[in-house]
């Protein structure tokens, strides 16, 4: 007898940017990102729902320092970290996030409990009395390679535009895009994604990332996107939502991110974004240099790590 269950889909992102120097790079991140996706499906595997999947998903993300979230979030041009971060339930259509808090370990968590209060998004002040109701110890996440990378720039009086995507020198040239996220698709079919990230570094204060939007993480019963690159560029194209909406009425994954690329390379946005449809198909997208993302078909793992220049958009088709 079929038990109605499906095989899960998993897909995760640590940013988009300029191209990594080497196979080195591409290893080390290659190997970060697969440490995440095993045990993730493992947990997906076991039955864990897709929202909990996510959020175990961003904290892992979150607590590797070669990533901008969490622990290695880059420094704003005062020299304080503030993140931000949201988690989209695709089956109750619900979404949660903080924008510009401080001094915790995982801001996922604090989108976590917000999906079950009446007030969903909170900027820096509410997510810090949350953190305290919440009794969360304070957690400093800047580590030696962001610090110096504030100090360089603090020198040159904040001429570059961002900070570095990866936290290694020797991984990625200075011009990057760094956010994480994670998309499931579980196996009774519920679909989640969460987004977070430590902004683009050395911004003006209370400057407000995509992350913590629609626009830049959203999911319904029939797709969830998360993505990553110039929040400004993803807030104007609002790209999640449009993507979702475009498979809700009912166009292929691959043709809305098809559809919504070529409408932003026209404008010419840079970012990316990663998804999963309802149906199983897991797709992706850049028009950045590099997209570094990762995903597990139920049948295998595979990477974007080696994607040519330029926009393109792919996609995973394998059975549910």
């Amino acid at each position: 007898m079929s038990t109605g269950l499906i095989q899960p889909k998993l897909i995760i992102h640590g940013g988009a940017g300029s191209s990594l120097k080497g196979k080195a790079g591409a290893d080390a991140v290659r190997r970060s990102l697969y440490t995440v996706i095993t045990e993730v499906y493992e947990l997906l595997l076991a039955g864990t729902d897709a929202k909990s999947a996510v959020i175990r998903g961003c904290q892992l993300l979150e607590d590797d320092p070669r990533f901008n979230a969490g622990t290695g979030s880059v420094l704003q041009s005062d020299g304080q970290i503030r993140m931000s971060a949201s988690l989209m339930d695709g089956t109750q259509q619900r979404f949660s996030g903080v924008i510009n808090v401080s001094r915790v370990k995982n801001p996922i968590e604090l989108a976590e409990f917000l999906q079950t209060s009446d007030d969903r998004v909170l900027s820096d002040m509410g997510a810090l009395e949350l953190m305290r109701e919440l009794q969360l110890p304070y957690y400093d996440p800047l580590t030696k390679i962001r610090l110096q990378e504030w100090i360089l720039e603090r020198e040159g009086n904040f001429d570059k535009a961002m900070a570095g995507v990866v936290a290694e020198r020797e991984l990625v040239s200075e011009a990057g895009r760094g956010t994480i996220g994670v998309v499931v698709l579980d196996s009774h079919g519920r679909l989640a994604t969460g987004t977070s990230t430590g902004g683009k570094g050395f911004e003006r204060i209370g400057r407000v990332s995509d992350s913590a939007m629609p626009a830049g993480n959203y999911a319904d019963a029939h797709a969830a996107i998360s993505c990553t690159g110039i929040g400004e560029d993803i807030i104007e194209e609002c790209l999640a939502a449009r993507i979702v909406i475009r498979v809700t009425d009912g166009m292929p994954l691959l043709k809305a991110f098809e559809c919504s690329f070529q409408e932003a390379q026209s404008r010419k946005r840079d970012f990316g974004a990663i998804g999963i449809a309802a149906d199983g198909t897991i797709a992706w997208g850049k028009t950045s240099e590099v997209l570094l993302a990762a995903y597990h078909d139920g049948e295998k793992m595979g990477d974007t790590l080696e994607m040519g220049p330029g926009t393109q958009t792919q996609c995973r088709v394998s059975r549910l």
